[in-house]
């Protein structure tokens, strides 16, 4: 099959979702230009801080998103049930569920004063909704800032050739905010200057690899998690906003790069678009890889950073389509070319565990021409600014998240909390017991968001179809993953995972009837 085919499919097709599409559910939200936003009005200097252009936020909110997910889950798909089953929920996800997710969590945070999503399912659901929402959520923030804390230590061990760029980003985005906040220098200077600098630690990153022995792994666990404390209780606009605006270049670069390289070296697909309903490993396709592929097609996540991080740093409601939807459709082109990548890459047999060789080894094939053997180790260096991005944004989010359930209203305990729980996770390994389930809990989050979308336009007697069928699409994908995994873990004598799985279906089944019942009385009063 035709690579280069594949990517223009993909690539019109995202194209007119963001242009057709998504003009469509700004309007059925009712997006107002002249609107004062949350960033404004309740502007604090810490969280609350307007991004001094709409594309710093877009870097935070695109880079936060991503993580893993957009590489992971397309390898995986592709290996288990083929590139076909993969490319065409990356594509029919991301335009009909996914963007709309991503859209309407920002928007409804943002007309809600930057409220969390579980505060918007008090306000139009039920306090009930609400605490189903926040302890789901929590638990899922926990396990995210515990994985990718592993995921970036384990990185920095194996590859300590990244951990000069990877790191280095931290002083110059320090600076970057300095410059931009501070002296008000020009964004377009500043960013160029920012750029180079780190594309300075690129090359001295490969002279100069930093390795730290046998108990590396430890130390970069407590040094990142250290990184994480610090980044989330600063002033968003220090460090946050400047250093996830400066990573999104590499995300940028690494999409331009791959698009570039596929048009020019058009490599041949070598693995089959279709192998089958059932995978020996992964399961049903349905609804196996509906799971899976999280991130490149819709994830619970994405609602959290939106409501938590990038609604009180936005400065218009006219850059909410761009931010909320068009983040997702850069992320689903980013899952595509990883998907054509690893659909050239694979060779011999697959070894679990290797995902993102396949990736960086289809990265480099497709590049070869201009990035001149640079590219396995640039597409290493960019997941690793997807992970370092994500870790701070979540362990913020969950800062906010602590404070609510908990009652915290100092934010240096209750993102002390995040990090010691965070700690215990990663030092004993108890969340790889626990991480089997987050896929599904992932995508459940976003079928309870998309169910709480729904209750607000409802409120406001607007039409629900666009947000209610994905919802429930989600709500029967998840709950079928979650029963699929309880019979798996049950043969397997895993009763605390089984027993995790049948309490998250409880937990959707009780929101779900909170929604049920609050929808049903608003339609009798209309």
């Amino acid at each position: 099959m035709n690579s280069v085919v594949i990517l223009i499919f993909g690539l019109i097709a995202l194209t007119i979702g963001y242009f057709v599409y998504a003009r469509f559910i700004a309007k059925l939200f009712g997006v107002d230009f002249n609107r004062q936003v949350p960033s404004v009005s309740k502007c604090d200097g810490v969280d609350f801080v307007p991004a001094q252009h709409w594309l710093m936020v877009f870097g935070h909110h695109f880079a936060s998103i991503a993580g893993a997910g957009p590489i992971v889950g397309p390898v995986l798909a592709c290996i288990y049930w083929g590139w076909g089953p993969a490319l065409a929920w990356i594509i029919i996800g991301t335009i009909f569920i996914g963007g709309v997710h991503d859209f309407g969590s920002l928007f409804v945070s943002i007309r809600e004063d930057a409220c969390s999503i579980p505060e918007v399912a008090q306000r139009y659901i039920s306090k009930t909704a609400r605490n189903m929402f926040s302890i789901f959520t929590w638990f899922a923030l926990l396990l995210v800032v515990a994985v990718f804390a592993y995921l970036c230590s384990m990185t920095f061990v194996k590859n300590p050739f990244i951990v000069l760029p990877s790191l280095g980003v931290i002083p110059v985005a320090l600076l970057t905010g300095f410059f931009i906040y501070r002296f008000k220098f020009n964004l377009i200077f500043t960013t160029v200057i920012g750029l180079l600098l780190m594309l300075g630690l690129m090359f001295l990153g490969k002279s100069y690899p930093i390795d730290l022995g046998e108990n590396a792994f430890i130390i970069w666990t407590i040094i990142l998690l250290v990184y994480a404390y610090i980044a989330s209780v600063l002033p968003v606009n220090i460090l946050l906003q400047p250093r996830d605006y400066l990573s999104s270049f590499f995300l940028f670069f690494a999409l331009i790069a791959g698009i570039v390289g596929i048009f020019v070296s058009n490599p041949k697909i070598v693995a089959p678009a279709f192998k089958g309903v059932v995978a020996p490993e992964g399961g049903f396709v349905w609804p196996m890889l509906f799971v899976i592929i999280a991130c490149g097609a819709i994830s619970g996540f994405h609602s959290m950073v939106a409501s938590g991080t990038t609604s009180k740093q936005i400065t218009s409601e006219a850059h909410i389509a761009k931010i909320g939807y068009g983040a997702m459709v850069f992320e689903a082109v980013l899952a595509i070319v990883v998907l054509i990548c690893v659909s050239i890459g694979i060779s011999g047999g697959f070894k679990k565990g290797e995902e993102i060789l396949y990736f960086s080894r289809g990265f480099e094939q497709v590049t070869s021409s201009f990035l001149r053997g640079y590219g396995g180790v640039f597409a290493i260096l960019t997941l690793n600014a997807f992970i370092l991005t994500t870790l701070d944004t979540a362990t913020r989010i969950n800062r906010y998240i602590t404070e609510d359930i908990f009652r915290i209203k100092n934010r240096f305990i209750s993102t002390f909390v995040v990090i010691i729980l965070a700690a215990a996770l990663v030092i004993s390994g108890s969340w790889k017991k626990i991480w089997p389930v987050f896929g599904a809990s992932n995508q459940l989050v976003a079928a309870l968001t998309l169910l709480v979308l729904s209750a607000w336009l409802l409120s406001r007697n607007k039409k629900i179809r666009y947000t209610i069928i994905p919802a429930i699409v989600m709500l029967i994908t998840t709950i079928a993953a979650l029963v699929i995994q309880i019979v798996a873990f049950i043969k397997l004598s895993s009763y605390l995972l089984a027993a995790i799985c049948i309490l998250l279906i409880i937990f959707s089944i009780i929101m779900l009837k909170e929604s049920i019942k609050v929808m049903i009385k608003r339609k009798l009063k209309q």
